[in-house]
């Protein structure tokens, strides 16, 4: 599965079980990046995206159990970990700010092979600087 996250600058996503922020551009590159394929989420992260017209959008609160391989999956509060041998891509959107948190991403991407294949940023609509790194697992 390809898992897409929000972090700030010190990895935290969750503040108080609530996202940290949002931002609507972001919300339009995710969908971009998808293109056709499948984008799993919870009602929680479907309250930013049902505004948008996309049949692609999956909203089941088991979303990482029915994520196949080849889907992608939206986590902003839900604990990912025993699924972590499912994923095969990391789509990490940072911030670039430093927001309170109480929860935090802690898979260590340089360690446990995985290569860095994107990093692209670009300008927010609330946020002067968004950027998207794009890890892939080594086989």
């Amino acid at each position: 599965m390809k898992l897409i996250i929000c972090l700030d600058e010190n990895d935290g996503f969750l503040f108080n079980n609530r996202r940290q922020s949002q931002d609507k551009y972001l919300r339009n590159d995710i969908l971009d990046l998808i293109k056709d394929k499948s984008i799993y989420m919870n009602k929680y992260s479907y309250s930013l995206y049902k505004d948008k017209k996309n049949k692609n959008i999956k909203v089941c609160d088991d979303f990482l159990e029915q994520c196949s391989e080849n889907d992608y999956c939206l986590v902003e509060n839900i604990e990912f970990k025993k699924y972590e041998k499912k994923i095969n891509t990391i789509i990490i959107y940072k911030w670039n700010r430093i927001y309170p948190a109480d929860t935090f991403f802690d898979m260590n991407l340089k360690k446990d092979k995985w290569i860095l294949i994107e990093n692209k940023s670009f300008l927010g609509y609330s946020h002067d600087k968004i950027t998207r790194l794009i890890y892939r697992r080594i086989l």
